[in-house]
């Protein structure tokens, strides 16, 4: 074997292992705690920027939809939290304030 070559299988045989413990691994995700929306209505969004705010307006939801949060868990940002809409079943943004009546459901 070429020294060239056993340098790129060592270059590999290092490199598994460390791009292994950037991936999350499957027991890491959490599901979102059963939560539904405690205000009048709010708007759900598909994505936030930190400089920009939230944007990709999905749709608004009304009092009582159920949504899953976890605190804690699910980032924050600016108040702006990381929601799942069990509706349709997708991720999105809404209001911190606007959640609540966790395991309600």
């Amino acid at each position: 074997m070429t020294r060239r070559r056993r340098t790129l299988i060592a270059a590999c045989l290092l490199a598994v292992p460390a791009a292994s413990a950037l991936l999350p691994s499957a027991e890491a995700v959490v599901p979102p705690e059963h939560a539904v929306v405690v205000c009048q209505s709010a708007s759900f969004y598909a994505n936030y920027d930190s400089a920009n705010g939230p944007s990709g307006l999905l749709r608004t939801l009304a009092y009582g939809n159920k949504i899953g949060h976890t605190p804690g868990s699910h980032p924050v940002y600016n108040g702006w939290a990381a929601s799942f809409d069990f509706g349709p079943n997708d991720w999105g943004y809404l209001r911190i304030e606007c959640i609540g009546g966790y395991d309600s459901w």
